[in-house]
């Protein structure tokens, strides 16, 4: 492995959003929009963590995690996305090691679990669970995915932070 995962750092934002874009390009469940989705969560102040992936100095890989509100105005969920490997680094374990990376960070910050709106297939391998007491609202809630840290999930329904544009 000669990549490493930090957090971002001020300068980084053009670079994470090159990776984004990229990895992004073309997926038919894409609408373009993701780069933009963590520029406005971090100029809204909504983005908690955000970590890349670095190989000789040159950034590769980016996750960003925001908090996530709930219907019962409980705290401590957390949504994790966008996720991007840029495509010549894809399939070399860059994703898993900063889904694990922030999932530990999250776990030291208190977080209760982790939400996604994604993949089934994907997320699934990473204990992500669907249909749980947790909701979202519309015709793609089915993709809403919840692990916890050990709390019992709630029956709520997520909001999102406005940078997501889901409102």
């Amino acid at each position: 492995m000669s990549w490493t995962i930090r957090e971002e750092r001020t300068g980084d934002e053009e670079a994470i959003r090159s990776v984004v874009d990229a990895a992004f390009e073309g997926l038919p469940y894409s609408d373009g929009d993701e780069a933009d989705m963590i520029d406005r969560l971090r100029r809204d102040g909504d983005l908690l963590l955000s970590l890349v992936a670095v190989e000789d100095g040159e950034v590769i890989g980016q996750v960003a995690y925001s908090a996530a509100g709930l219907s019962n105005g409980e705290e401590g969920w957390m949504v994790v996305g966008p996720i991007a490997v840029s495509p010549a680094h894809q399939g070399k374990g860059i994703g898993r090691a900063l889904m694990e990376a922030g999932e530990a960070a999250m776990r030291e910050r208190g977080a209760k679990g982790i939400t996604v709106f994604g993949d089934p297939a994907l997320y699934g391998r990473f204990g992500y669970r669907q249909y749980t007491p947790m909701t979202q609202a519309g015709e793609l809630g089915e993709y809403l995915q919840v692990k916890s840290f050990g709390a019992e999930i709630p029956a709520a329904e997520i909001r999102y932070a406005p940078g997501f544009g889901f409102d």
